[in-house]
């Protein structure tokens, strides 16, 4: 009988200026070995960042159908975007994209592909590619295959590559290797996202069992979004952060500003209570089964009273400090645009603006927090983890799980001692399953 074949397609790509020089990068790996078995690279000329990306993947995928038409083949991509529009869960509005999808989605049957999101430090052999063709096109010329260097980027590609020995149940791997097996017997299926069905309040920071999730929201009309058919592969249990935001300090009802630069405060009384109030709730649930705190003095003493109450310790991770306000700490919203009108627009128009006097940008802040939140999943694969922290923090993870814009951190309620929960699969999907409760504070 004849071995079905697998291969992996990585893809990216990128624009300098958007719209501008742009170009793509894909490789097809062997996922038994991490093997390079072949890759594709090109400069287009002007075009946006999303245009690259479709094109990487068209190349990826023609590039698998050249080593063999029948092959189940995993699309592994940094653009939630693509992933997401390719996979039927977001409709595609943009007109320059729907050729391009439609595209994608008949190099081969959609019953042989399954799309995977991956972090863009996973992806680095895809995007060294792109790079590479931009800076050939910069100089006049194509990419070419004995020139490239995207080789030595393939380390990562292996370790994500190479099937996992079998875990114990709810380990990661566990569930990295079901959906490996999955791909492997696949027919006529493509994947889902791993969202779990909402649960009751009491059950919202459990772990999961084995049962299968939620089958995805149909697909957009017409035949440039491939359809969600059926249900996706278990992804076994995912790694769950109940973010806590800390009690309040002094400084939280006048609603001043409070980063990682002012003058540290510790937990007012009320503060104290609060951190109390949720320790009493969350040794109720009981599902908690690891505490990791932000260095700064008003988390640790939430945790610390949350840890003490569940008989754990306290982890300090860095990356989970607030923003550097900069000349704003301790300053009020008013005060702030009375003394700095020009900086506070700016800050408030782009997340890459800092506040006055060296703060810290948004999308330093969202860098901080990926890097941290990658690495606490590693950590804690398939367990429950308080992770106490602040305002910025929690909303750039709700905020990254979500897909949504940066503007989106301005538009989210999150009051002091409030919990929040975000479960994550071992596909790379995220579920939001709480946002701002205070009902422990009750």
């Amino acid at each position: 009988m004849q071995r079905l074949l697998r291969f992996v397609v990585e893809a990216d790509g990128g624009s300098r200026g958007n719209p501008g020089p742009a170009g793509y990068g894909s490789v097809v790996l062997d996922p038994a070995t991490g093997e390079t078995l072949a890759e594709r690279a090109e400069y287009i000329g002007v075009a946006t960042n999303n245009v690259a990306e479709y094109k990487g993947l068209i190349a990826g995928l023609k590039a698998a159908r050249e080593l063999a038409p029948d092959a189940q083949v995993l699309v592994r991509m940094d653009s939630k975007l693509v992933v997401e529009q390719m996979s039927g869960r977001w409709k595609i509005k943009h007109p320059d994209m729907k050729p391009l999808a439609a595209e994608a989605a008949t190099v081969l049957p959609r019953s042989q592909v399954t799309y995977q999101w991956i972090p863009r430090e996973q992806n680095k052999h895809a995007d060294r590619l792109a790079n590479e063709a931009m800076d050939a096109g910069k100089h006049g010329r194509q990419w070419e295959p004995s020139a490239s260097t995207a080789v030595f980027d393939r380390g990562a590609a292996r370790a994500l590559a190479t099937p996992p020995a079998a875990g114990p149940p709810g380990d990661a791997a566990a569930g990295a290797a079901a959906v490996r097996a999955a791909l492997a017997s696949a027919s006529g299926t493509t994947a889902s996202a791993a969202a779990s069905a909402p649960a009751e309040a009491d059950t919202l920071f459990a772990a999961e069992g084995s049962g299968a999730p939620e089958p995805a929201p149909a697909a957009a009309p017409g035949p440039t979004a491939a359809p969600a058919s059926g249900w996706g592969p278990d992804m076994g249990t995912p790694a769950t952060f109940v973010l806590l935001r800390h009690g309040e300090t002094a400084l939280t009802p006048q609603k001043r500003f409070s980063g990682s630069g002012g003058t540290d405060p510790e937990l007012s009384p009320a503060g104290r209570r609060q951190a109390a109030a949720v320790a009493e709730a969350l040794a109720a649930r009981g599902t908690v089964q690891a505490v990791v705190s932000s260095p700064l003095r008003r988390c640790r003493e939430t945790a610390q009273a949350v840890a003490d109450r569940l008989g754990l310790a306290v982890v300090v991770e860095d990356g989970l400090r607030e923003t550097d306000f900069g000349a704003w700490e301790g300053l009020t919203f008013g005060e702030v645009r009375e003394r700095f009108p020009d900086d506070l627009q700016a800050w408030l128009d782009s997340p890459k603006a800092a506040p006055t006097g060296g703060g810290e940008s948004f999308s330093a802040v969202t860098r901080r927090v990926s890097a941290t939140r990658d690495r606490l999943l590693a950590a804690y694969a398939g367990r429950t983890v308080l992770v106490v922290t602040h305002v910025t923090p929690v909303k750039t993870l709700v905020r990254l799980a979500l897909g949504a814009p940066p503007e989106s951190l301005f538009r989210m309620e999150l009051s002091a001692a409030s919990l929040s929960a975000v479960a994550y699969y071992a596909d790379g999907n995220a579920s939001v399953r709480l946002l701002n409760d205070t009902s422990h504070l009750r």
